[in-house]
């Protein structure tokens, strides 16, 4: 099934999200989505719980930014997060490692 908002993207991360994948992290990813149906959004993982919450992360460990289109290609498979990185699609701050976790953290 093909996700078409973002907000449902971040709905739908709570619920399959990964705690295995999670132990041993106590990190807060920002996530700032431009353009139309955009938003910014951060996630707090800590004890392999996962918070997510609509707005801005006072300290983050990573922030991810990119267009609305990037990110609803990347949930749906039809954008490899390196290409767009690579790309210059997504902008990455902070702990480039922890950003290649999320598709570990949150299996689509």
């Amino acid at each position: 099934m093909t996700i078409t908002n973002v907000k449902e993207v971040f709905t739908k991360m709570s619920e399959i999200f990964n705690p295995g994948a999670a132990q041993g992290l106590n990190v807060a990813f920002q996530f700032d989505i431009t353009g139309d149906g955009g938003g910014s959004w951060n996630i707090g993982i800590k004890d392999s719980v996962c918070q997510i919450q609509e707005g801005t992360h006072e300290v983050p460990t990573v922030t991810l930014t990119m267009s609305c289109e990037t990110w609803l290609a990347m949930v749906n498979k039809e954008l490899n997060a390196m290409q767009a990185f690579m790309g210059g699609q997504l902008k990455v701050s902070g702990d480039i490692m922890l950003a290649q976790r999320v598709p570990e953290l949150f299996p689509f």
